[in-house]
């Protein structure tokens, strides 16, 4: 278990910033953006084997040619007003029972990062997800943030569009970030780093479809942009938010028609009434998570049940 670097950079007090999948996939997305935008330099990877399973095994001439395992790499850039290295993942740990690894695993491969930062003289680190909000799909994704220190709070406080997740109506100072998102702020104050966890808003409903919510990573992206103080154009990504945005309201469509009729004018008064309004940062209630998940999965086995059948070929 551990780490390959390929490089060794001169770098001044880099900024870490961490992205992997998620709800949405917004914090990977946003970070992945800027590490292109940047066109970031490969700097070296966390050997695969004591956290993932091969996605493929690839044979030639009926002997095994190689095991192909999920990524996870780090990239560096220099910028005449900040350096900055970016850890991006194919994927968390999982737990063996299934969700995010809360054990060994994930506490590892957070160290794992965490020394790179260190041996390059990182002292603060970014990471990035979705916050679910009772928002519509049309809106202007609000950035929640969640600091490791109180001497950050008020530095969050100046940006736009940013809100402390504790102050958040309804939470009560309280509030819970799951995967290595939440974790790498705790292990990250404990080995003597500044930590900050930036959230792009998601429409509630939309948590469990298996597509990009780009919406909120742009947001997250302007936030970041703003805290790094550096100017990044994003024609090409915002073309992309658009795109997504139709493939949205197509599966949105494609949901509410799978519906029994009183069910379907329940949802789509509720997603209406959402339009045009400004987030509700309070909570949503264990009652509507537990409605949608519920016909939310049932839709995505059918949907994913018909796009199986529909890819089908013969061999």
């Amino acid at each position: 278990m551990g780490t390959k670097i390929y490089k060794e950079p001169d770098l001044k007090n880099p900024v870490l910033l961490c992205g992997w999948p998620g709800i949405g996939n917004i914090g990977l997305t946003a970070i992945d953006s800027l590490k292109r935008a940047l066109d970031a330099e490969e700097l070296g990877e966390i050997e695969p084997w004591d956290f993932f399973y091969p996605h493929k095994v690839v044979i030639e001439n009926g002997l095994l040619k190689d095991l192909e395992f999920p990524k996870s790499k780090f990239y560096f850039k220099k910028l005449e007003k900040s350096n900055l290295l970016f850890f991006i993942a194919d994927e968390q740990p999982a737990h063996e029972k299934g969700g995010y690894a809360t054990g060994e695993k994930a506490y590892d491969i957070a160290n794992l990062v965490l020394d790179v930062a260190l041996k390059f003289g990182c002292q603060r680190v970014y990471t990035s997800g979705a916050a679910v909000a009772t928002v519509h799909h049309t809106a202007k994704p609000r950035v929640w943030a969640v600091p490791n220190s109180d001497e950050l709070i008020d530095e969050l406080r100046n940006y736009n569009n940013t809100f402390l997740m504790s102050e958040i109506e309804g939470r009560r100072g309280q509030g819970t970030i799951s995967g290595l998102n939440g974790l790498m702020l705790g292990i990250a104050r404990k080995r003597g780093l500044e930590a900050i966890c930036i959230m792009g808003e998601i429409p509630y409903y939309l948590q469990w479809i298996p597509f990009p919510y780009p919406r909120a990573s742009q947001s997250v992206l302007e936030v970041l942009t703003r805290i790094l103080n550096i100017d990044v154009d994003f024609t090409l990504f915002n073309q992309y938010v658009k795109k997504m945005e139709k493939s949205i309201e197509d599966l949105i469509s494609m949901f509410l028609k799978s519906l029994p009729e009183n069910i379907r004018e329940k949802l789509e008064a509720g997603i209406e009434d959402l339009k045009g309004k400004p987030a509700q940062l309070g909570p949503i209630t264990d009652q509507e998570v537990n409605w949608f998940k519920e016909h939310g999965d049932r839709f995505l086995k059918e949907f994913l049940k018909k796009e199986d059948k529909e890819n089908e070929r013969p061999l």
